[in-house]
Parts: structure tokens; sequence; C-alpha cells
């Protein structure tokens, strides 16, 4: 049987010594330090795969003062918009050579998120991003741990810390004046949870296009997000076909309904009813018919918000607030056609 020594985890001096190099020249590699030859660079890699090498995160803490790790505090992944983000925003650190630490909580309150961002300041991460799509989470925000860097993401107000956010308002502008372009009277609006500041966004460019163009503006009819809200609205509008040309529904997992109950009802899309979404998800383009909606880009909401907390882990000092603003994109398919009605005949 070998001794401990014997079955101890290989460190820096093993790579030197098997890479024929100084323990200093390892550390640079390491580092990915620019004056190291790409001959000698190849050979201390090699080293470090022959033995199985792995860096100790925590002696590196104590020496640099920073773990290269990054805390992430997101709410509801199961939701299209919030998995995307955390996905980009994970890619980012990634290629930023930092790993990432993920506390998903179910429910939003000043108590949960604060406890998130202790914990994750307990683990000693470099700085935080918050996905904070829900008024009550970016309020939390007024309340952080000192001397820690965040960023929020889709955080509105968030208290005085920066914050990336796609153009919410802008993308519900460029659904409503499309339809608009295409002679319908006015466009309904199926609405996300008041409490998500997307939706928030979303009903008030819908609504500054339809009251700068004089139109009707109807009541939002009220979703959660979730195909089966969309359908419940889509029955509602069925109902109202003839009357009703034209909606915009603020996300396209609701669209998904609305287009399932007209279907259903016999309302043909986008002959009788045209519909746009919001998000751009995969399957939009698949469904019937494709979807014409804004997309969201959310890599560039990952990379700017990864870009923004860098910048203040890097400053001597701290930095102004930063407000980052990533435009969106409409994307026309197949789901809205000019009103085969006369502008003017629309019933209040």
């Amino acid at each position: 049987m070998g001794s401990t020594s014997e079955r101890r985890p290989p460190v820096m001096a093993d790579v030197a010594r098997v890479a024929g190099v100084s323990h200093q020249t390892v550390s640079r590699v390491l580092n990915d330090h620019p004056n190291v030859r790409a001959e000698t660079r190849t050979r201390v890699l090699a080293a470090i795969d022959q033995l199985g090498y792995r860096r100790n995160f925590v002696a590196r803490a104590l020496v640099t003062r920073h773990s290269r790790r990054l805390g992430v505090v997101s709410f509801d992944t199961t939701l299209y918009g919030p998995a995307s983000t955390v996905y980009s925003i994970e890619q980012a650190a990634r290629t930023a050579g930092y790993f990432v630490s993920i506390v998903s909580l179910r429910t939003i309150d000043r108590a949960g998120v604060r406890d998130a961002l202790d914990y994750l300041a307990d683990q000693g991460v470099d700085g935080i991003v918050v996905v904070a799509p829900q008024r009550s989470a970016a309020q939390a925000l007024d309340d952080l741990p000192a001397g820690i860097p965040v960023v929020a993401v889709e955080g509105g107000h968030a208290g005085d810390i920066s914050v990336v956010s796609v153009d919410q308002v802008a993308g519900a502008r460029m659904a409503t004046e499309h339809l608009l372009d295409m002679g319908h009277d006015t466009v309904w609006h199926v609405s996300g949870p008041s409490d998500w500041l997307e939706a928030e966004g979303r009903i008030a460019g819908w609504r500054d296009v339809l009251t700068a163009a004089g139109r009707p503006v109807p009541d939002p009819l009220d979703g959660d997000w979730s195909p089966r809200s969309g359908y419940v609205a889509g029955r509602r509008l069925a109902a109202m076909a003839g009357d009703v040309t034209a909606v915009f529904v603020a996300n396209d997992q609701m669209a998904l309904g609305v287009l399932r109950a007209l279907a259903e009802e016999g309302v043909r899309v986008p002959e009788q009813m045209s519909v746009v979404g919001f998000d751009d998800i995969p399957e939009s383009e698949f469904f019937s018919p494709p979807l014409t909606t804004v997309r969201q880009d959310f890599g560039a909401v990952g990379r700017c918000s990864i870009e923004v907390l860098l910048r203040q882990i890097e400053a001597d000092g701290p930095l102004a607030r930063e407000r980052l603003v990533v435009p969106p994109e409409f994307v026309a398919r197949a789901s809205a056609s000019p009103s085969r009605r006369p502008y003017g005949n629309v019933q209040n």
C-alpha cells in the first residue's frame, strides 16, 4: 500500500519539475502572462495535463484578493427570458476567465434577496449580478453587502447600482407601430404580470403609440407569461373577432396560447386577427403561423452586465452608476398582415 504522501494531489512544484521550468514560470502560464515563450507554455500545459494538476483557488485568492468567481442571483429560471439571461451571463463570465456561483430563488422578497447576497459574499465572490425583473427584487437591492460590486439586470431604478436592460418600451413600440402601419384601427394587448418591470415597459410602449396616434386604448388582458394564460385571453379575443383585428402579446409563450385559442374558435391568423409576440423564443418561427415578434439579445445583456461588473471590480475606487440599454430587434414573420377592414370602423 502506498503512503499518504504518494497519494497527495500534485502541486505547482511538481508541474515545474516535470516541465523543466521554474515555479515562477508555471505561475506565469497559469495567469496567462504574455512574457512566456509559446514552446515553454506548451510544455507547462502538457505537464499540467499529465499530472492532473488543479489550481488552489483559495490560496490564490489570499494572495491576489480576487477569487476569479462571480455570483449570480436569479428568479424563476423556468421562464425563457430569465433562463436565457442567466446562461448568457455565465458564458460571458467564463469567457472573461471567471467561474460562476448561481443562487436561484423561488420567491422574491427583501429577506430572500439579502440572504442570497450574503451567501455569495461569504463565498468570497468578486462581484454579483442580480437578475431582477420584478419590482420587489429591484427594491430589495437598496440594502447591499458593503464592499462588493453589484450589477442588476432588468433592475429598473435599482437604487444606486448599475443596471443593464433591454429597451422594453422600444420593443413594444415596434410591435404596436407595425400593426398600426398595417392599417389596424387599434391594437389589443395581453400583458405580463403587473409586478414585472418588463411587463410595465411593454404596456407603456404599447399605450404610448396608441395615444400618440389618437387610437382607442383597450384595457389590457392580464396574463402571467404562461401559454395557459394566453389561451384564456385568446378565448376572450376570439369572442370579439371582427371588432378586434390585432393583438400584441407580451411574450411568445402567451402568444402560443392565443394562437391555440383562436384556432379552436375558427378565427384565422392573420386573415382575421394579427398576432405579434415578444422574446423570439427558438420555437416561435415554428408556430402556426410563424410568429411575428420582438427579439431580445440576451447574449448582449450577458456580455454588458459582465463588462460593467468587471469595470467595478478592477477600479481603484467607486465608479459612477452605469445604465446600459440593449436595443431590441423586430422580427417580421407570417402572423401579422394588413387589416382587411377600412380604418374608422373600430367600436369602442
